[in-house]
Parts: structure tokens; C-alpha cells; sequence
């Protein structure tokens, strides 16, 4: 069963290539769902994650891309579907 899951991510986290890294690291791990810059700074994520992989893929976000500097990942409402395949950047 998939855990859907909703995150904010802050920090130094636009302009670093985050989006992209994300979304690398959701193909890798069989992650559906999407990522965007929010006009605050921080990046948001609404993902459907594999059985088994949600602390692995929440480890990558908190890790992010090598310019990064993440300083939280923290769990969002979940206010609409997530796609049940592909992973996208929205813009």
C-alpha cells in the first residue's frame, strides 16, 4: 500500500537544482506525484510513495541536491489527488 504524503520543504532549497534532484529521486524510488517552488522559498511536494520507501525518499528531501540547505521537511494537509504515476515539476 502507498503512503501519500505532503511536505514543505525550506531552507536554501530554489535556485539549487531541488526540483530536478527531486524529481530524480522519485523516478529512482517508483515516487509518484509532483514538486514546485512556492513564492515564499521553499519547495512543496505532494508525493505517493511505495510501501517501504517513504523514510528513504523524506531522507532524500532532508538531504537534497549539494548546493542545498535544508532546514525543514514538514508534513503539509493534504488538499488534492496525487497522480498515481509519473513525477513532474509544476510550475
Amino acid at each position: 500500500m502507498a503512503d501519500v504524503v505532503h511536505v514543505i520543504v525550506s531552507g536554501r532549497v530554489q535556485g539549487v537544482g531541488f526540483r530536478e534532484f527531486t524529481r530524480r529521486t522519485a523516478l529512482r524510488l517508483g515516487v509518484a506525484g509532483w514538486v514546485r517552488n512556492l513564492p515564499g522559498g521553499e519547495v512543496e511536494v505532494l508525493a505517493r510513495i511505495p510501501a517501504g520507501r517513504k523514510a528513504a525518499f523524506l531522507a532524500e528531501l532532508r538531504r537534497g541536491p549539494q548546493l542545498a540547505d535544508v532546514t525543514g521537511v514538514v508534513p503539509a494537509p493534504i488538499t488534492e489527488d496525487c497522480p498515481d504515476s509519473g513525477f513532474f515539476v509544476r510550475f
